[in-house]
């Protein structure tokens, strides 16, 4: 496996497998390698994404992986280590040791979903615990809505779940209960206010049934809402020295993403993101959509660089040519 191809593409989701054929029917050698976490293997299907709807995430990843074979990519199962800078390109280290050179490095591992410390909520993550109403709130519409209070944006969230049932209630869990404003605008959409701290998950056979407070009382829900912090999934850029920054919503940190340019291309030249790993609001369509314009970018990137290199190597074939005739 020690060999260099045009582009090693580091994730195998939406965003890396969109890249990679794009690359790929590009005719450029290209590999993606992938470590088999994906966000979203919870979830059902995926939503949002024209002309798929409610495919399920493991069928998209592999129509994904089938493409980019047939246009003679090649995939990998593997978890990049590091990467450091080799040349004029970049050594990449697998586990277990394989070795990999790539000209150019499109990373798009995205980002972990961290969520509140409450006991149960990351076992029915992606099911009936869930965060996006454009992802899931189709699926729970006119159902009993739980938010689940985490920061001054639970009161947003709570007005964008409203929209989809008027079974909506606020739990205020460990944060203080709204002010005299966002009191009236929750009772102005009739968004009930449980106070207290949510203890857990109230689960018979496999289904939620509510949340049990501290106090003891359950309240009655179909599903629970949460706001993650999202975190990216960063390990492989910091070992090149790229960092991530804060991402901020109503001047509150809600995760972390890798700063990049329109088109992914990060502070070190050679290497691009795309994907959740570089902005925390993309779904998968705007994941694929931004994978595409990385492997555009990085095969125009490619092309500059041969096109130099084939000047430079002409004007010398012309120079011997004149000295000969000379």
């Amino acid at each position: 496996m020690d060999r260099t191809y045009d582009v090693v593409v580091v994730g195998g989701g939406a965003a890396g497998l969109s890249g990679a054929v794009a690359l790929a029917r590009s005719r450029r050698s290209v590999l993606v390698v992938d470590a088999g976490q994906p966000r979203n293997a919870p979830a059902d299907g995926v939503h949002n994404y024209l002309g798929r709807e409610g495919t399920p995430p493991g069928e998209l990843a592999a129509a994904g992986r089938a493409e980019l074979t047939g246009y003679g990519g090649e995939f990998l199962a593997g978890r990049v280590e590091t990467a450091a800078r080799d040349g004029d390109g970049f050594r990449l280290t697998l586990d277990g040791g394989v070795e990999l050179r790539a000209r150019r490095l499109l990373v798009t591992t995205g980002l972990v979903d961290e969520l509140p410390d409450v006991p149960g909520l990351a076992q029915r993550w992606g099911r009936d615990v869930l965060h996006c109403p454009y992802c899931h709130g189709w699926e729970m519409r006119d159902r009993r809505i739980g938010v689940l209070a985490t920061s001054p944006m639970s009161l947003h969230q709570a007005s964008l779940w409203r929209q989809l049932s008027a079974q909506v209630m606020l739990l205020t869990h460990e944060t203080p209960e709204p002010d005299a404003a966002g009191a009236e605008q929750l009772a102005a959409r009739g968004i009930a206010v449980v106070p207290g701290r949510v203890a857990g998950l109230e689960v018979t056979g496999d289904t939620l049934t509510g949340v049990r407070l501290a106090s003891g009382e359950t309240v009655a829900l179909d599903a629970v809402v949460v706001a993650p912090r999202f975190t990216a999934r960063g390990g492989v850029l910091e070992t090149l020295g790229i960092k991530p920054v804060d991402v901020e919503m109503a001047g509150h940190v809600v995760g972390s993403q890798i700063p990049a340019g329109p088109d992914g291309a990060t502070s070190v030249p050679g290497v691009w993101v795309a994907g959740n790993v570089a902005d925390v609001r993309a779904q998968v369509i705007s994941s694929a959509a931004a994978g595409l314009m990385a492997g555009a970018a990085i095969n125009a990137d490619l092309v500059a660089e041969e096109t130099r290199h084939a000047v430079e190597a002409y004007r010398e074939e012309v120079r011997t040519r004149s000295s000969e005739a000379g």
